[in-house]
């Protein structure tokens, strides 16, 4: 089996330099390809993507849950793992996700850990090693094969927010989910420009309102105003 590693991108060029040679340091024979959809970035994203050895890829559409269709829609390999750019997986990625599969797993993702991960931070990293929904997301990358994504039709291109626990949610209800209990790297940045109460306030909100089956719109509405930023494109 083969993994098609998929990074969807905006302005990550920074990022990428770090994580490109990760993956293909730690993916090893395992590793079938690295793709980056990139969603009409201004810097250098797509020239260094290349450079470093992934295929980069302009999506037809910015958006996350677009990109990352694209984006498997070209995969070669049988496994596809969604990375965000300013993650880094455990150097056992490629064999972790290969044992999940061949016990039976079709889907699944690693717990979290910051970077810095320091005072409050480490209660967030805790709770991803439980089961619940609330505790998961693209954060702590997620794998799944794709059979089972081409099944599932992939992400719904109308959500702009949320897109993974959605496609979670509609994949738990088939096939058997598996958190390996290794953490993923993720990027502290979010909390460094804000705070650590005001961004989980902001996230506790938009889960809520995701639950209760808010516009994409409100959802987008409500983060950006909350963390006073323009994370989500149309």
């Amino acid at each position: 089996m083969k993994i098609s590693v998929i990074i969807p991108t905006l302005n990550e060029a920074d990022n990428l330099r770090q994580l490109i040679p990760h993956l293909l340091q730690y993916g090893g024979h395992h590793l079938s390809e690295i793709i980056v959809v990139d969603g009409n970035s201004t810097d250098i994203t797509m020239t260094l993507a290349r450079e470093l050895g992934a295929i980069a890829l302009e999506s037809p559409q910015r958006g996350r849950a677009k990109q990352m269709n694209f984006g498997a829609s070209k995969a070669r390999g049988d496994l596809l793992y969604f990375v965000h750019a300013d993650t880094r997986p455990p150097a056992t990625f490629a064999k972790d996700i290969i044992t999940a599969i061949a016990e039976g797993y079709s889907i699944g993702s690693f717990r979290f850990k910051f970077n810095p991960n320091k005072g409050l931070l480490k209660i967030n990293a805790f709770f991803t090693r439980f089961d619940r929904l609330i505790s998961r997301g693209g954060d702590q990358t997620l794998f799944v094969s794709k059979m089972a994504f081409e099944e599932l039709k992939g992400f719904d291109e109308q959500y702009r927010i949320m897109e993974d626990y959605e496609f979670i949610i509609r994949a738990r209800k088939t096939l058997s989910f598996k958190i390996i209990p290794k953490a993923v790297i993720v990027s502290a940045r979010k909390y460094e420009k804000n705070n650590y109460f005001r961004v989980n306030i902001a996230n506790g909100i938009v889960y809520s309102m995701f639950l209760m089956g808010a516009s994409q719109n409100s959802m987008i509405n409500t983060y950006n105003w909350l963390l006073n930023i323009s994370r989500y494109g149309k």
